[in-house]
This record gives structure tokens, sequence and C-alpha cells, in this order.
């Protein structure tokens, strides 16, 4: 059986542990589902896909964008 490496976490993969947790950052600040994810892509679109950054921040926009929409409404 093979052992399992720090880059095989899936649940909790090292780019998400670097300083502070993004999901303690979250969590601690009370933000809603879209502002998290926001953060959430935003931080980690220069170390998860180094070869193609503009994904995650493509996520991220379009979290914005809802957020913004449901304020307005």
């Amino acid at each position: 059986m093979k052992k399992k490496t720090k880059q095989d976490d899936k649940i909790n993969p090292p780019y998400y542990k670097k300083g502070i947790q993004v999901t303690d950052f979250i969590l601690s600040h009370d933000l809603g589902w879209c502002e998290g994810n926001i953060i959430k892509y935003i931080v980690r679109h220069k170390i998860k896909h180094e070869e193609n950054p503009i994904q995650d921040l493509t996520k991220a926009k379009w979290y914005l964008e809802k957020l913004i929409e449901n304020l307005k409404t």
C-alpha cells in the first residue's frame, strides 16, 4: 500500500496551510459562502494552478459578481 504524502492530502492540501489557514480566516471573519470562496480562490490562484492562475481568478470573479448581484436585490 502506498504511503500518503502531504501532496496527496485531497482534503487539506499544502496550499491551504501556508500562513493562516484560509478556512480559519474565513470562519474568524464570519464570511458567507460567496465571500469565503472569493478569498479561497484569490489566495490559492498562484499555488494550485501555476500553469493557469487565471482559472481560480475567474472563479473568484464569478463569486464576486454573484455577491454584488445578491446585494443589489
